[in-house]
């Protein structure tokens, strides 16, 4: 039942970035006079300090931190999967150079880590991408590789290797297959860490920038009006309701993939 309720969420969530400016009543930079109005039926989420339909905004928020949040997952993954994969294959000081990067990334708290590149680079919504790949990628690469150290041991990887297929041929098309399923799962809990990290960004004024629509940024400027508790309430919520349904369908693609369950 739960699984069925995190699907339909994500759906509507779907429809909301597919058909947003079909839904939405207004623009989402649009300004009125009626300036942090209560919701009400003309405005169902109120409006904020600048007049702004708070309903709109949410469902523009949603253009951009849900898409971005896969594209995020989905280089970081491409990234951690090319480097992870290299690392457990070669081994040797393939490994340890690529380890011992990944080492100097988890040194560093993640979130901190992604302030300080994007401070870097400049508050804007392209520098908080780029910094929640640069702090992501890592978690993807240690993964893979603890997947593919036992998998090159296996009895059809070494027997490929004795057939004469070279060490790229035998990592794609005998070993990489045998991983997905579990990179399928830990890419389905990372979105909800993606989108986590990327409103936290926006939050501190280091992702998106006014009059940009973002539900981090949202909730930032809801913050400064505490009596208008409907300016950061249905952003937050917002953001609540993905990242809660993407684990629970993550935690059902895991117990659905792993054997053991099964057994």
């Amino acid at each position: 039942m739960l699984v069925v309720f995190a699907m339909v969420v994500l759906t509507l969530w779907l429809v909301v970035v597919i058909f947003g400016p079909l839904l939405a009543p207004y623009g989402p930079s649009q300004q009125s006079s009626a300036v942090l109005s209560n919701p009400s039926v003309t405005h169902i989420f109120g409006t904020d300090e600048l007049g702004r339909d708070e309903l709109s905004r949410v469902i523009s928020g949603a253009r951009i931190s849900i898409p971005f949040s896969f594209v995020i997952v989905a280089i970081a993954l491409v990234i951690g999967s090319i480097l992870g994969g290299l690392a457990g294959y070669l081994g040797g000081w393939v490994d340890g150079l690529i380890m011992r990067i990944t080492d100097l990334f988890f040194a560093f708290p993640a979130i901190v880590l992604a302030m300080a590149i994007a401070a870097i680079l400049g508050p804007s919504l392209t520098s908080s991408v780029v910094a929640v790949v640069v702090v992501a990628w890592p978690n993807y690469a240690r993964v893979i590789r603890s997947l593919v150290l036992p998998a090159m041991h296996s009895d059809y990887v070494v027997t490929a290797r004795l057939l004469g297929s070279s060490s790229v041929r035998a990592l794609v098309r005998d070993v990489m297959p045998n991983v997905i399923g579990p990179m399928v799962v830990y890419s389905a809990l990372g979105l909800g860490d993606a989108m986590l990290v990327l409103a936290g960004l926006s939050f501190l004024g280091l992702g998106s920038q006014p009059p940009t629509a973002e539900w981090g940024s949202m909730i930032s400027d809801g913050a400064q009006y505490f009596e208008q508790w409907w300016l950061a309430l249905f952003p937050g919520l917002a953001i609540v309701s993905v990242v809660l349904s993407l684990n629970v369908l993550g935690d059902r693609v895991r117990d659905t993939l792993d054997p053991r369950v099964n057994r």
